[in-house]
């Protein structure tokens, strides 16, 4: 066992036998050390927030959400290693989902629902949220180099009721899977405000070009699911979420496919960065984001 599977095994078992005050201090602290330390994901961090709240925002209150930021994030982790140890009614407790009533709707009428999320917030509280409510959930994980810690995030996502695709070598493609689960009704969220294959979309973001995933709006044209946009945050007591949606879906009188991806994709840059804005300290992207 290497030593990030050692660290992600310790995670799993020690933190879930701590009190949750005393595992929060502990993360927090971390948390202070990296803003302090400023190492490379904290500076991107800054960098990113930058261009959320703009060139006015004076530096010290931009270091200030970097440091809540850092917060945040760990806050993310702590949970995500606490959450097999918690009972339906604390996962249903935990976590509050704005208009839940219309996944309520998708999931019993039977088209199911695509759902694009921000790397904000707890997205791993939100899917267990979704399966205790006893509706079916599919979606995908990257694949990581490690395969260990790869199996070690694959069950412990599983152990919460979620059905998770790998993104590559899988027996059928991961678009065809979930094309199948949203004609069976189930809920499918997928991480959407960054491109990991070098193929995504190109959108204007913040006021820059990057690339987002393609998958979610082709999902949504494939399927003819309804697609939504989460906003992600976290309040003192819970993680929190909210839909914004149905996004409005082009047909084929709007152009060929390729263009009616492109035109989706940007709707869903623009629902992401609405709620991002809102709350750009629990925006946890510490990767580059922008093209230039």
């Amino acid at each position: 066992m290497n030593p990030t599977e050692l660290g992600f095994a310790a995670g799993w078992r020690l933190i879930r036998a701590l009190p949750r005050p005393v595992a929060a201090a502990g993360f927090n602290a971390v948390a202070d050390r990296a803003h302090r330390r400023r190492g490379a994901g904290a500076t991107r961090l800054a960098n990113n927030l930058r261009r959320v709240v703009g060139p006015e925002l004076p530096e010290a209150e931009l270091d200030e959400l970097v440091r809540r930021g850092l917060r945040s994030y760990a806050r993310y982790w702590m949970e995500a290693f606490r959450l097999p140890s918690l009972s339906r009614q604390q996962i249903l407790a935990g976590f509050r989902l704005g208009r839940a009533e219309l996944l309520a709707a998708d999931v019993e009428a039977g088209r199911g629902a695509v759902v694009a999320l921000p790397h904000a917030g707890n997205w791993d509280a939100a899917g267990a949220w979704v399966a205790a409510n006893g509706w079916p959930l599919s979606t995908v994980a990257e694949r990581l180099k490690q395969e260990a810690v790869y199996q070690r995030f694959l069950a412990f996502r599983q152990g919460l009721g979620m059905e998770i695709l790998p993104t590559t070598g899988g027996e059928r493609p991961a678009i065809d899977v979930l094309t199948d689960r949203l004609a069976a009704g189930a809920v499918v969220p997928l991480l959407a405000d960054r491109d990991l294959s070098a193929r995504g979309v190109e959108v204007e973001f913040f006021g820059g070009r990057t690339r987002m995933p393609a998958g979610p709006a082709l999902l949504a044209l494939r399927s003819g699911a309804p697609l939504y946009v989460a906003s992600m945050w976290y309040e003192p007591d819970a993680a929190c979420a909210v839909l914004d949606g149905p996004l409005p879906v082009p047909g084929p009188e709007e152009g060929t496919l390729d263009t009616r991806v492109r035109s989706l994709t940007q709707l869903i840059a623009d629902g992401l960065a609405a709620g991002i804005a809102r709350n750009p300290q629990d925006w946890h992207m510490l990767q580059r984001m922008w093209l230039d």
